[in-house]
């Protein structure tokens, strides 16, 4: 069983349809990276997962129950929708960092405000965890005082505070300079060698392809091709996906 299935998924903003029907099944410690042009519907479908945006239809399942359904789920409460994110953790491509907070507290206060723990034990808890995106020596630190790659260090560590299922990335070096990117990028894939559920949106062509498990090309609101990196980057099907590719990889 998958952990995460996606069916069907739509999603229009007005007379606009951004997702015209997306499926795809995602296993456990697997990392799928969403490539594809500006306006393909990448960042719209991780905003649906998350439950930033709500899909007007469409099932999302984490470990065979559906927790979304658009059809039926037009209001979801407070609380049931907590709930229902908390099986997701979101790394946004401008860190969202809270400034008025030390590195620690914004690690702490989601759970905090949460009550999934002590104080002690969550700040243990973000102890250990900024110290597997090598920044210990910066969690007392306020995100002014810090690099673009270490506030998105401190950004995944944020996420992996709930725990979640799936970590999702949405384009998480677009606002780093070239030399910073790197950094965020070995981060990523330690997490992959960890064992983590992964979802990257990303534009680092080289990156998708050497961190992959498998590789889904988005074109006009539809999954225009899904595969391992051999196989969409060697051989792809569909000569939308041989045409981004092209442009995409001449950059290297």
């Amino acid at each position: 069983m998958a952990l995460l299935e996606v069916k069907g998924i739509k999603k229009s903003f007005g007379k606009a349809d951004v997702l015209k029907g997306i499926d795809f099944e995602l296993e456990k410690g697997e990392v799928l990276s969403v490539i594809g042009s500006s306006g393909s519907g990448k960042t719209t479908l991780l905003r649906c997962i998350n439950f930033l945006e709500f899909a007007d239809k469409g099932t999302i399942s984490v470990n065979g129950e559906v927790i979304y359904d658009g059809e039926k789920d037009k209001k979801i409460k407070d609380k049931a929708l907590r709930q229902k994110r908390m099986h997701f953790g979101l790394v946004f491509q401008d860190f969202n960092l809270f400034p008025q907070y030390s590195v620690l507290k914004n690690l702490t206060l989601a759970p905090s405000l949460m009550n999934l723990a002590g104080k002690e034990e969550l700040e243990n808890q973000a102890r250990e965890i900024i110290a597997r995106v090598g920044l210990s020596e910066k969690i007392d630190n306020y995100p002014c005082q810090l690099s673009g790659g270490q506030k998105q260090r401190v950004a995944i560590a944020r996420a992996l505070m709930l725990n979640p299922d799936v970590l999702c990335f949405d384009e998480p070096t677009s606002a780093l300079d070239p030399e910073l990117t790197g950094e965020v990028l070995r981060v990523i894939k330690n997490l992959k060698d960890e064992g983590s559920t992964m979802i990257v949106v990303t534009h680092e062509m080289e990156f998708a392809k050497n961190v992959s498990d498998r590789i889904m090309f988005m074109a006009d609101g539809v999954v225009e091709e899904i595969g391992t990196p051999q196989q969409i980057y060697d051989n792809p099907k569909s000569e939308k996906t041989k045409a981004f590719l092209t442009n995409s990889l001449e950059k290297f």
